[in-house]
């Protein structure tokens, strides 16, 4: 492909592939930085473009990869202040106070009440933030055993639940 041609191929689709990082990582500055990097890595791989798909959808596979190249890069930077949550009212109101702690007793009697090994393997999960793995090595099985168990005792917590 010549020069000519991909600069036809950057004004059909460059706003295609904006508007889809866009709406991946609602950040307008990261989506124009990520949508232009997305066609330098085009222009270099075009070569390897087959025609297999749409020239769009190879593009935005291309978005997509360069999104969680950055996100990966910078895993422990904050997110962007358009992905940051409305913080909380600093003082809920009384009635919202009680029910938090009923709706949190509640959760916690159900997760009690599960047999072995789906509490263990639900604690360690959701509140010891361990990875599958760890958790099935930690029991000696697998990790697909502790993916099946865990989302087996989270089926049994929402049938506890009201």
């Amino acid at each position: 492909m010549d020069k000519d041609s991909f600069e036809q191929v950057y004004i059909q689709y460059h706003k295609v592939v904006y508007a889809y990082l866009l709406s991946l990582c609602r950040s307008e500055e990261l989506a124009a930085d990520l949508a232009q990097e997305t066609f330098y890595k085009a222009l270099r791989g075009i070569d390897r473009f087959q025609g297999e798909c749409a020239l769009n959808v190879w593009l935005c596979s291309i978005a997509k990869h360069a999104l969680t190249d950055y996100y990966r890069r910078h895993r422990r930077e904050a997110p962007p202040p358009e992905q940051v949550p409305d913080a909380p009212d600093a003082d809920p109101l009384p009635g919202e106070k009680l029910e938090g702690r009923q709706t949190a007793l509640t959760l916690h009697k159900a997760l009690h009440a599960l047999p072995e090994p789906y509490r263990e393997v639900f604690w360690l999960r959701a509140y010891g933030e361990l990875t599958f793995a760890e958790i099935g090595a930690l029991h000696g099985k697998t990790e697909t055993w502790a993916r099946v168990t865990y989302y087996r005792a989270r089926a049994k917590l929402k049938e506890a639940l009201p």
